[in-house]
């Protein structure tokens, strides 16, 4: 019997409420789903999703199914850049989590159909599938289209660091300010967003080439259609997600990860999916993965082209193609079939038709590498460890330039990111130092991106390759240049990070995976007096009193696990 129909029996009033809406009495022995979505007008992510909701609610209708619309709608990183509004994006995840949970549960619904599209909504989303384990399937709201000339959002931090410096003018910057964004859907390069939609894919929780739809194309509605006939199937098998989803699925997505050049935020968000579904996930597994799978996709940041162009040169499926001798192509799916099946019948799958009808005539066909000859050898990522980050930092080596990849700086220590973006617009920085920002973790201030200021560097041909920037917040997943983040433990526990000082100097080595403090006040000094003396300055250090004491922002400060394990709230 189906879930809904055993909770209908238990409690009467249910009927009587659902008559209260739009149901007939011949609606109440069918199939029930939620439509979970993060539907809103706060951003072009979000604000296309109603459309799609209502198609597969009708398209539910006609195969007998209610299809019931629960919103919690999500908030943009890049309206929350600059202000305190970014404190609140890593919590965001946490809270329309718990609302979809809630919804899913408060109520009887047999399986669960979830729309998002941005940074957080989509893990979001993952995160309660594993925590609800109802037969469910993620539905990507799809791309944003380029704007002229390939422009994409990330390039407004560029060009307005130069506006700062005098190098361009204020129409000009305007021109490309008001063009950046043509439709609606994720952003254009490999972000946060644009990962995490691959990364659903990747997991086998949305349909094949699912993610990254352009928003302009009708193949955005065939998937959405789609999507929803293999979900009723999947109710009707009792085909749950924990049916499907192994420890080797997560290996599947970090392979992915590795080889689209995928944003630093997944090593919270992957860990903090698995966490739900009882899999712990180490930072050391993304480096030892990244290190033997090759990094094919060239797409912004770390490469040449939108994500429109990505999916048109093939999508996922065709990453998942060169990447066959890596994958565990045995893994399950929602199409209730595993990878590698998916795969021999892409055909089947309708909306991918228009990979190829409406492909752009200037397609080029270096967007996705082989294999055998990748853009690089290794995935994009490396974990970094050391005295400064004993349990790890994270860092996009793929965007770094080489020059920067085996380091010596002299520190300047800041407490904030207001502090460090003045003193890199103002002059203040020079080539050879080491800015580090601090009490931007989890439990200082919730984990915001450090975006303006990293791209204040990575915007400078000086300061980009003579300049490292280290904090225990996180980044765009649109930053490029030398930045080290999410260094664990944070400031705000007493890490280490919380005890250098101006004019320590401090050693990055990527290809050796190091992180270290190696001297004092410019003078080299031994790891035994490194050591006696960060101990001398732990015992004058204080916690600093948590930044917030109510509401939201309180209770996750309070709670939030570290960013090696995901930054998720923690139970405890």
């Amino acid at each position: 019997m189906l879930r809904s129909q055993e909770i209908r029996k238990q409690g009467p009033e249910i009927d009587a409420l659902r008559m209260g809406m739009d149901w007939k009495a011949e609606d109440l022995d069918k199939m029930q789903i939620v439509i979970a979505n993060t539907y809103g007008n706060g951003h072009p992510g979000s604000f296309h999703l109603d459309k799609y909701v209502n198609i597969l609610k009708e398209e539910l209708k006609l195969n007998e199914v209610m299809g019931s619309r629960m919103t919690t709608s999500d908030i943009c990183d890049g309206i929350a850049q600059g202000h305190d509004g970014m404190n609140y994006s890593l919590v965001s995840r946490e809270m329309i989590a718990n609302m979809v949970e809630i919804q899913a549960m408060a109520a009887p619904y047999d399986g669960i159909a979830l729309f998002s599209s941005c940074d957080k909504s989509v893990p979001a989303h993952l995160m309660s599938i594993m925590r609800l384990d109802l037969p469910a399937v993620h539905i990507p709201g799809g791309s944003m289209a380029p704007g002229p000339d390939g422009l994409t959002l990330e390039m407004i931090g560029t060009y307005s660091a130069e506006l700062q410096r005098g190098e361009i003018t204020e129409e000009e910057f305007k021109q490309y300010q008001y063009s950046a964004c043509p439709s609606c859907g994720a952003c254009q390069f490999m972000g946060t967003a644009s990962t995490m939609q691959l990364m659903a894919e990747a997991l086998g929780l949305a349909l094949p080439g699912a993610a990254l739809v352009p928003s302009t194309s009708p193949a955005l509605e065939a998937m959405t259609k789609e999507s929803g006939h293999y979900l009723i199937e999947l109710v009707k098998k009792g085909l749950k997600p924990s049916d499907i989803i192994t420890r080797k699925s997560f290996e599947n997505a970090i392979m992915i990860h590795a080889a689209i050049g995928g944003s630093t935020n997944a090593l919270l968000h992957l860990p903090a999916i698995a966490h739900e579904f009882g899999i712990e996930i180490e930072l050391d597994e993304f480096d030892e993965i990244h290190r033997r799978v090759p990094f094919i996709a060239n797409v912004k940041t770390s490469g040449q082209y939108p994500t429109h162009y990505f999916w048109y040169a093939g999508g996922l499926p065709a990453v998942m193609k060169e990447l066959k001798d890596y994958l565990h192509l045995d893994q399950l799916t929602v199409t209730g079939k595993t990878l590698a099946e998916n795969l021999a019948e892409l055909e089947k799958f309708s909306y991918l038709e228009y990979m190829e009808s409406e492909a752009p005539a200037n397609l080029p066909d270096d967007v996705i590498y082989p294999a055998a000859a990748p853009l690089n050898q290794e995935g994009s990522v490396a974990i970094l460890k050391g005295n400064l980050a004993p349990m790890g930092a994270v860092v996009k080596h793929s965007a770094v330039e080489p020059e920067m990849h085996e380091f010596v700086g002299r520190v300047k220590a800041f407490d904030t990111e207001e502090e460090a973006l003045e003193a890199v617009l103002s002059g203040e920085i020079v080539s050879g130092d080491a800015v580090i920002i601090r009490y931007e973790g989890p439990k200082g201030t919730g984990m915001p991106e450090m975006f303006y200021t990293s791209e204040a560097i990575a915007s400078d041909e000086v300061l980009n390759t003579s300049t490292a920037l280290i904090t225990d917040g996180r980044y765009s997943g649109a930053t490029r240049g030398p930045a080290i983040g999410h260094v664990s433990p944070e400031a705000v526990d007493g890490g280490p990070i919380a005890l250098v000082e101006d004019g320590d100097l401090l050693e990055i080595n990527i290809p050796e995976r190091k992180l270290n403090l190696i001297g004092i006040a410019g003078e080299e000094k031994t790891e035994a007096e490194i050591d006696e003396i960060l101990a001398a300055r732990r015992e004058k250090w204080q916690r600093p009193e948590p930044k917030f004491n109510r509401g939201t922002l309180g209770l996750y400060v309070r709670h939030a696990e570290p960013a090696a394990k995901g930054a998720y709230i923690g139970l405890e």
